[in-house]
């Protein structure tokens, strides 16, 4: 990857709100598994062939319709050497739900759930010494949250594109 590329790449630009509805409206399918795809990659270039084999497409024509959906969009560029490269990064759909950890996207709701079940174990184990009301409630309550976050979290990881 150039120079030029990695310029690009960095500094990534804003959208306003008007192209959003516009970016949304275009990221389904297909185009959506391509941009997550190169989301997984944000540093990387991609030939029309590597997505092509990578997202187990028909023939290289189909991704290269979406990798140029995809310019169109202004979501990505292209090189001299005809490979695109991710320019900008949207939370439009369900992006919206996921964040960046390395270079794997993760349902935010991950973060919740591992605390809230973190403070159950660690309450369980120094605080629950008897069977109090307090006690049950404040089990009950930390139950049904690790099961609607763990819930939410295994739901948003299955409606993933790729």
């Amino acid at each position: 990857m150039g120079v030029d590329n990695v310029f690009s790449a960095s500094f990534m630009s804003s959208v306003s709100p008007p192209d959003l509805a516009v970016i949304e409206s275009a990221l389904r399918g297909k185009t959506l598994l391509v941009y997550w795809y190169l989301l997984r990659f944000p540093s990387s270039s991609v030939g029309v062939r590597e997505v092509q084999r990578a997202l187990r497409f028909s023939s290289p024509s189909v991704a290269a319709h979406h990798l140029d959906k995809l310019l169109s969009l202004g979501l990505v560029d292209k090189s001299g050497m005809g490979e695109y490269f991710l320019v900008q990064e949207v939370k439009v759909g369900i992006l919206r739900f996921f964040t960046r950890l390395g270079r794997y996207l993760v349902p935010r709701y991950l973060f919740y759930s591992v605390w809230f079940s973190t403070m159950l174990i660690i309450y369980l184990t120094f605080y629950w010494h008897d069977w109090t009301v307090h006690n049950i409630v404040a089990v009950m309550f930390g139950l049904a949250a690790c099961f609607i976050l763990w819930f939410e979290t295994l739901r948003l990881w299955r409606e993933k594109p790729f």
